[in-house]
Formats: C-alpha cells, structure tokens, sequence
C-alpha cells in the first residue's frame, strides 16, 4: 500500500498530460477556433476611420456580397508584413473586374496614426472602422492584430484567419472560399512568393 501512495502523484500527473496533448490538440497548431464560424457577424455601430458617410457603420452595411474584415493596428508590426497582400488581392482582383470588399477594422489605435500610415502605405480597404478600446474586437474574439474574417453575402462568418494572411493562404483558403460563394477570383497554384 505504501509504494502505491508514492506512484500516486506520479500517475495524477501523467494523466494530466495525456489530456492534456490528445484533448487540447488542435488540427492546425496556426488556427485557433472561433465560436462565430457559421454564426452572424456581430451587430455594431463604428465610426469611419475616414469621417466620412456621417452616420455610423453598422452590421447591415456589410451585407449583400462577401466581405474579407481585417483586424488591424500601426502599432502591428505583422500587420504591416500583411498590409502587401492586402494590396495585392485588391489590385488583382479589381483588375479581373470583381474587386473583392475588404473593411478594415483600426484596432486599440490612434486614428490620426491610421490615417497617416494608410496614406504612407496605400488603402486596400473599401472603409476602416474605428475600434480604439477593442469593444469590437471583443465582440469578434479578437486575440491579437492581424485577424480576418471571410463574411458570406448573408454577414455569416465562413472563415476566420488569426495572424497575416499571405499569398499562400489567399490560394488555399480565402479564394476557393470566395470562388465557392460566386466571387471571380483566381487561384490554383500557389505563388512563389507564398510564405
């Protein structure tokens, strides 16, 4: 009785880590779930980064074709390393005739920084929304910036990216998803210069 006692702890612990590795594991270690795949975008009301359009932004006012969100900051450093792509897919697919929406969300950040980054940079958004104390972002489960959500016609989340997307991810996920819901876009082979 005694050896067993000091086993014990030992086989506590070991447990522990069994659940711990096969319950917690997910598919993909770089896709963190979110509770709002196949659910609504959350109702809010934003104000537009560039002043413009008076009234404020609200949910309704992404519906009616898909819509890539992306959540993003100046004070992003991988937001920046995403801000190319973003300017890319804009660029191509206004190029083949459907430029695809893309609203951004300012995330906990100054606007007038925004703003002056954006002229800096260039502006692959339709529009920004101000969240500058994260109460959207909260709505959203937002861990961090860059986040994206792929939003249906309907304003339902079909996919949700934590992290910079790249050409890589735009070939593999965010385009056929695209395709798949009628937007013309191309993909296939990834690009070379997919991270």
């Amino acid at each position: 009785m005694n050896r067993v006692g000091l086993f014990a702890p030992l086989a506590v612990f070991a447990l522990i880590l069994a659940i711990g590795y096969f319950g917690f594991q997910l598919e993909d270690p770089h896709r963190l779930p979110s509770a709002l795949i196949g659910k609504p975008f959350p109702d809010f009301a934003a104000e537009r980064l560039d002043g413009e359009g008076g009234d404020l932004v609200r949910r309704a006012d992404l519906l009616g074709s898909p819509v890539l969100v992306n959540v993003w900051a100046t004070w992003c450093p991988t937001c920046k390393a995403e801000h190319d792509e973003l300017l890319r897919i804009r660029a191509e697919t206004a190029a083949a005739g459907a430029p695809v929406r893309i609203i951004g969300v300012n995330y906990k950040d100054d606007p007038a920084k925004a703003r002056r980054w954006l002229a800096e940079y260039g502006d692959p958004y339709d529009f920004n929304l101000i969240d500058a104390d994260g109460a959207l972002g909260v709505e959203l489960g937002v861990y961090g910036a860059p986040e994206t959500f792929l939003l249906n016609a309907k304003g339902d989340v079909v996919f949700k990216q934590v992290g910079a997307i790249d050409g890589q991810l735009w070939q593999q996920e965010i385009a056929p998803r695209l395709s798949a819901m009628g937007v013309p876009v191309a993909y296939g082979e990834a690009r070379s210069d997919a991270g």
